[in-house]
């Protein structure tokens, strides 16, 4: 991060505001290429991590595809020029206006979640008189190690067709015509960073290949979702997740023939680290057992730290003294809610009123996810390729 540019390019921009580091994106692409389409694997990116259309352009002409999960990221994604052939489209309570926006734009596919909701879609592909064409997405109940919020793939979870209620959808399949079945859909959570879920999870597709194959069909889409996680404590030391292991993983484990299409959904793990939070200090308070500096951006901005518990670490862009002692800080927004704390007891260079700090590591789930709370103002955004001098490495 080119820290002296981002603070001249600051002069003329209001802070709380998003930076995007293109040449990090590009290098996680390119990896994602490498390690993952060159095998013959289908990528989607997953727009609800970030829907800026700058990144989706620049994600678009690299190849991949898109994963929606409402008709306002489906028409976001045909806007960005994403094929409809490559956009499959996912979540739990599609309305009946979505799955026409689908139909009418000739999406890829629906990942259907219920006996109910396949029931629906045939409703109303029979009066497009057209075929509608879907993968079941599965709950395969692998625990993963992630925050309750962010875990999908148990039994618990709202997500996805129990094993009770496949056997009802297998049976129903054949007298929906208008239902064009390709194949199988998982996701089991966000944020997993050990491979271990993923290996299971590659075990439970093979069963249900075998399953579902048994009875007659066939299956030529295994779509395995996303969650891969990013290294949030040292992004430093780990800009780029090791895309290679993780589609190793899958070239190892999986059972599949050369005429299946193995699709992922990617969000997190290409963009996460390319983004961060702008923000300046507005006021130092210290007190006896606590030292706060409160900053212009707040939960409004970047929700993660309150709603996940997630920690971001914090960079100082600009120190009016970057000799001073270290202290330790509640670095809070202005939001009046307690919650809207970014991370407690962080040891930073003394802060004055007006320095300006980098909340690392939030290019997936921050800008996506801001209210307008408090009445709260839109803020800009500022892009690599903006600055006078844009970074040449992925620091």
């Amino acid at each position: 991060m080119n820290s002296n540019d981002i603070i001249a390019a600051l002069e003329h921009r209001s802070t709380p505001c998003y930076y995007y580091d293109l040449s990090l994106l590009d290098k996680t692409l390119d990896l994602v290429n490498e390690h993952g389409t060159k095998k013959g694997y289908h990528i989607h990116f997953a727009l609800k991590a970030n829907h800026e259309p700058k990144i989706l352009q620049r994600i678009q002409k690299a190849g991949l595809g898109a994963d929606c999960v409402s008709g306002g990221e489906v028409k976001q994604a045909i806007d960005c020029q994403f094929d409809p052939k490559h956009i499959a489209f996912a979540g739990v309570g599609k309305s009946d206006a979505e799955i026409e926006l689908g139909l009418d734009e000739g999406i890829f596919c629906f990942n259907v979640e219920s006996l109910q909701e396949m029931i629906v879609i045939n409703e109303i592909a029979e009066r497009k008189n057209i075929q509608a064409p879907i993968a079941l997405r599965l709950n395969p109940n692998v625990q993963v190690n992630t925050h309750k919020y962010i875990t999908t793939g148990l039994h618990e979870n709202k997500f996805g067709i129990s094993d009770e209620e496949l056997l009802l959808v297998l049976d129903a399949l054949p007298s929906l015509s208008h239902i064009q079945f390709l194949g199988i859909h998982f996701h089991i959570g966000s944020q997993i960073t050990s491979l271990e879920p993923f290996v299971e999870l590659c075990h439970k597709a093979n069963q249900y290949v075998e399953q579902i194959e048994d009875r007659g069909f066939t299956i030529k889409v295994l779509n395995m979702g996303g969650g891969f996680g990013v290294n949030y404590s040292d992004p430093n030391a780990e800009p780029i997740p090791d895309l290679k292991a993780f589609f190793e993983v899958f070239d190892t484990h999986l059972n599949h023939r050369k005429d299946q299409e193995v699709h992922f959904e990617l969000g997190r793990a290409i963009i996460a680290q390319a983004g961060s939070l702008l923000t300046r200090v507005l006021y130092i308070k210290e007190r006896s057992t606590k030292n706060f500096a409160v900053v212009d951006a707040g939960m409004t901005e970047l929700i993660r730290p309150a709603l996940y518990q997630a920690t971001h670490i914090i960079d100082a862009l600009s120190l009016s003294d970057s000799n001073a002692p270290l202290v330790n800080y509640d670095v809070v927004g202005p939001i009046c809610e307690s919650s809207d704390t970014f991370i407690q007891d962080y040891p930073l260079n003394k802060l004055q009123r007006g320095d300006v700090l980098a909340i690392r590591s939030a290019g997936a789930y921050g800008q996506v996810m801001k209210s307008r709370y408090n009445l709260r103002p839109d803020f800009p955004v500022l892009y690599s390729d903006e600055l006078s001098h844009p970074p040449t490495d992925i620091r």
